[in-house]
Parts: C-alpha cells; structure tokens; sequence
C-alpha cells in the first residue's frame, strides 16, 4: 500500500533507521538519493541536531536517532490505526463501539446483545467500559463513549435516550423472613425494616428513593454499597432488604428471597450525546439494540427515541 501524506513523512526515516543505508532505503522507497539525503539534512536542521553518525558512506543511528526512531514507529502506528478507523466508516461490517454500561448489566444484558449482534457483524470490535449511571453519563457527554447502558433514564438535556427494555423490580429479604412467603407485594409493607442501598450516584438508588416517596415512607438505609452483590450478600446475613432487580434466583447468594414488588421496574435504555453525531458503527449497533429482542427474562416497552 502506498503511503499517504500524512505517513509518508515518517516512512522514509523509519526505513532509513532501520537500514542505515541511504541506498537500501532509497530502493526500498522508490525515491532517489539525492532526495533522501537532502531530506534527512532537513529533518536534521530542524531538530537541531544529527541523528546518525557517519561512517562513510554508512550511516549509524545515534542517541537521537534512537529517540525518534521510537516515537515514529509510534506515530505510524496511531496513523495507521487511524486509517483503518475512517476506512470503518465506509464499511457496514467494521468499525469499533465504545460502550458503557452498569455493572449489573455486565452478567447478562451486554452478553446477550452483543453475542446476538457480532452473529451478524463479526468483525464489529467493542470497547467497554462499566460504572454508576451518571459517570456513564458523563463519558457520553465528554465524548470518551459512543453509546451506553443505563437505568433510570437520565434527567439531562446533554444525551438523548431510546429504551431497550423493562426490568421488574423485587424485595430481597433473607429466607426465614416474615414477608419471604408473599408472592408479590407493595413496598410500603417493608416500611419499617432496615433497607440496605447502593451509594446515592448510582441509578437504583435514584429508583430506589423514587418507589419509597410514592409508597408514603422515608428508608432506614443501614448499609450503602457499589454493588449489587455485596447487597444481596448482606441481604443473606439478615442486616436488611433491599430493592433489587427481579433475575433468576441463582444470580443471587443463597439465602435471599425475592418477592416482586408490585407495579414497580426499571426501564433500561441506550443513551448517546445530543450535541455529536454517531459514528457509524455505534449508529449501526444502537439501531440492532433498539429493536433487539435478545433479553432474557424482561418486558419490552415501545421503542420511542426521545430527547431527556
């Protein structure tokens, strides 16, 4: 492949440093030598000192030589990589997605929908990032993600928001417990038991907080944590309930019982910046996950894109 303007520049040193031969090279560039000589001198002016020591009509490469020998392979390869990033853009197959998501969408939301999509774009490559919804929301408007998972749907005007799907919500109490027989119930019967709850930034706090004000009460929060595990696990020692997801009971520590809360769920959705446009991978995979159906155990709701 014939070399652009932009790595051209650096293709005639690195084979130059490598060959230590103004010859070699130049056969191997296709350019005379006269050209690459003056064009060494150049660089050479330029960064105000020689990077080969002359040994006739040999050359050996010096400390200098040496440093900027490293940081142009280093900058070819980002060019190079760059190339092949805006070749992506043209192609419905390639192209990278950076995607963010919650941690507890991380055992199997992001599985499924990405299992299912690179069924049909193999050669789609992911970058994946996970923590609590609004740092998600600040890498989509900082511009560090495309795209990412997030629960509830966020009170900004900076991203915008197309739900993926609907995910009951359930009292996690531990087996033994008084309320552990109900086959569902209203939050308001857990009013006066000890809540164990995520750290006031993440989502299902947010959620959490929301369904305590509708049902009439103020939580005694004991216990606040990063983790939906850790939750469930406190949850078995018998230090509180809590609000969590409704999944497959084995997801959870044994000696957790889920009772479903009535009327209650989170809905799960795909949020981008509202100021930039897509890159066409990301457009690409959230048109599949908009529409997908790969998500186990959940209720879809209408597939409205709206600004939040």
């Amino acid at each position: 492949m014939e070399p652009t303007e932009l790595t051209g520049g650096l293709r005639w040193f690195i084979a130059l440093a490598e060959t230590e031969q103004v010859t070699a090279a130049s056969d191997m560039l296709r350019i005379s030598q006269p050209t690459l000589s003056r064009r060494l001198a150049r660089l050479e002016r330029d960064l105000g000192g020689e990077l080969f020591d002359r040994h006739g009509r040999r050359l050996e490469l010096n400390d200098r030589g040496r440093v900027l020998l490293e940081h142009a392979r280093r900058a070819a390869a980002e060019l190079a990589a760059a190339r092949r990033e805006i070749a992506a853009f043209d192609s419905p197959d390639r192209g990278t997605v950076r995607l963010g998501f919650l941690h507890s969408f991380g055992t199997w939301l992001v599985p499924q929908v990405l299992r299912a999509y690179r069924e049909h774009r193999p050669r789609v490559s992911f970058t994946l990032y996970q923590d609590a919804a609004q740092a998600l929301v600040d890498r989509i408007v900082d511009g560090r993600d495309d795209l990412a998972f997030v629960s509830p749907r966020p009170r900004t005007s900076l991203v915008r928001w197309t739900p993926i799907t609907h995910q009951r919500l359930a009292l996690a109490v531990p087996v033994g417990h008084p309320l552990a027989g109900q086959r569902t119930l209203d939050l308001a019967a857990a009013s006066g038991e000890p809540f164990i709850g995520m750290h006031e930034d993440y989502g299902m706090r947010r959620i959490f907080d929301e369904l305590c004000a509708e049902a009439g009460f103020v939580p005694d929060v004991v216990f606040e944590s990063s983790e939906l595990a850790t939750i469930g696990g406190l949850v078995s020692a018998a230090l509180g309930v809590a609000v969590m997801p409704w999944q497959e009971q084995r997801a959870w520590p044994e000696g957790v019982v889920l009772v479903p809360l009535r009327s209650a769920g989170r809905d799960i959705g795909l949020v981008w910046s509202g100021g930039r446009t897509l890159p066409p991978a990301a457009a690409r995979f959230l048109e599949f996950a908009a529409g997908s159906r790969h998500t186990k155990g959940t209720e879809t709701p209408s597939r409205e894109v709206t600004d939040v």
